[in-house]
């Protein structure tokens, strides 16, 4: 990490997540979250997201309690199943696939995220209205990032 002066690292899968932080003393700090099973041994001393004052933070920034508060029933988000270059259209010419109002189906393509070279029509997975686009055309999008914000029904 200190080569590439790289400061974060983080690794998200179903049902896995894990973390890699560079801490204020260039050590780093570890955070894993899995079910019951995880591949990693308890560690011995401090939690593996302790900070180096003896905080703990919790693994995913936030806590869970603050994640379901934000959440709106009926409402759902298209995410970004990869890294990649988000555009809203097939070509600068065309329209959009989804804008806001825009009615979907699981099988409807509301966008195009570019990955090395190759164009992947991303499915809407959920039946709704588009209520926000919440990515701008031609900008890099993360893994389980949010791209829709759409109204179940």
């Amino acid at each position: 990490m200190k080569r590439s002066e790289l400061t974060e690292f983080a690794v998200e899968e179903e049902g896995f997540k894990l973390k890699i932080r560079r801490g204020t003393n260039g050590l780093p700090i570890v955070s894993t979250a899995r079910g019951s099973s995880s591949p990693f041994p308890p560690a011995d001393s401090a939690p593996s997201n302790a900070l180096p004052n003896g905080a703990v933070q919790p693994v995913g920034g936030s806590s869970a309690p603050a994640a379901h508060a934000g959440e709106e029933v009926g409402v759902v988000y298209i995410k970004s199943p990869m890294v990649g270059t988000f555009y809203r259209s097939s070509s600068p010419e065309n329209k959009p696939f989804a804008d806001s109002g825009t009615k979907v189906i699981e099988t409807s393509v509301v966008c195009i995220i570019e990955a090395m070279k190759i164009m992947n029509e991303i499915q809407a997975e959920a039946k709704g209205t588009i209520l926000e686009v919440l990515v701008e055309n031609g900008q890099p999008v993360e893994y389980g990032q949010r791209l829709f914000k759409v109204k179940q029904g």
